[in-house]
């Protein structure tokens, strides 16, 4: 039986061009998406590119979690879980949008737990877990009180899942601006900016996201990390 990866919020950016690494190498990928249809197209998209038919979509709403269990109905088994899936929220304390924090929270700390609850039975041994967390947590900027709030959560995450879910592997990946992502590609004097605020002067790229989350869900030894991935902040 090949490998089966699961990816919600696969539909798009990072998450797509993660399916599509593990889709190359010839693992069974779900992607999922809020959307159905979206995420159906999508994995029609990857499996011409990666010229496979191992790629399949599906719709999970993390900001709904008590649907949780009947969207990963159909996973009988999984040997990864990657969590990348985030609502965006620039929301200042001055005006404070509590519907927004509220969806964002729930997506990314209760959807994340609940995904990896819902699954835990069906999770390989040998399996891991890959969340997403963010720059924010170490660096707060104005307007991200919930983004550095959530993705802080993130680490905590890591920590307790790890031993609740041994020997299966927890980890995370913190990552700061990704140059050629589409929220940022569009953007080249906000990508121009940071670059100046990064050690590297070099801003990230999926790519160099998407070989560090293969790192993590790969390699036996890393368990318990929170890896941050932004080319050092000055």
């Amino acid at each position: 039986m090949s490998k089966q990866v699961l990816v919600v919020g696969g539909t798009s950016g990072i998450g797509r061009e993660l399916a599509a690494a593990y889709a190359r190498q010839g693992a069974s990928v779900i992607i999922a998406g809020r959307d159905s249809t979206r995420a159906e197209k999508a994995a029609a998209e990857l499996n011409t590119e990666t010229d496979t038919t191992q790629v399949r979509g599906t719709a999970v709403d993390l900001s709904k979690p008590e649907s949780l269990e009947q969207s990963l109905s159909g996973i009988d088994h999984v040997d990864a879980i990657v969590l990348t899936g985030m609502r965006r929220d620039n929301n200042t304390i001055a005006d404070y949008d509590i519907a927004g924090a509220t969806e964002l929270a729930i997506a990314k700390i209760v959807g994340y737990t609940t995904v990896v609850h819902t699954l835990r039975s069906r999770l390989s041994p040998t399996g891991s877990v890959l969340l997403f967390g963010g720059l924010a947590k170490d660096v707060p900027y104005p307007g991200s009180t919930t983004v550095t709030t959530v993705n802080a959560g993130v680490t905590g995450l890591v920590a307790t899942l790890a031993k609740e879910l041994a020997p299966v592997r927890v980890n995370a990946v913190h990552p700061g601006m990704v140059g050629d992502s589409p929220y940022w590609a569009d953007n080249q004097p906000a990508v121009e900016a940071a670059r100046a605020r990064i050690l590297t002067r070099v801003v990230p790229t999926m790519r160099d996201i998407v070989e560090g989350s293969m790192f993590l869900l790969e390699n036996p030894a890393a368990n318990g990390v929170n890896l941050d991935l932004n080319g050092g902040h000055a």
